[in-house]
């Protein structure tokens, strides 16, 4: 599966996708949201939780860019 495949997967899909081939790598938190990071074939999945929902509210899928850099700075923490 490619990203834009993943992409245009409806939102109960990509929960099934991310579960099935998802390789967990990281969390990150917000007062907002609570975000786990995952890699599925050359892409990366962040799901995103509402606690006041306790609800996944969204997956989003992509490649590079802002969205994988707080979890940059998060692991950078770690070493």
């Amino acid at each position: 599966m490619n990203l834009n495949d993943f992409n245009n997967l409806d939102l109960n899909k990509r929960i099934e996708v991310v579960k099935k081939q998802g390789i967990y790598l990281d969390s990150h938190f917000t007062t907002k949201e609570r975000c786990n990071l995952y890699a599925i074939d050359m892409f990366f999945a962040e799901v995103v939780y509402s606690p006041s929902a306790n609800i996944i509210a969204e997956i989003r899928g992509f490649k590079i860019g802002e969205t994988l850099n707080k979890y940059s700075i998060d692991l950078s923490n770690r070493i």
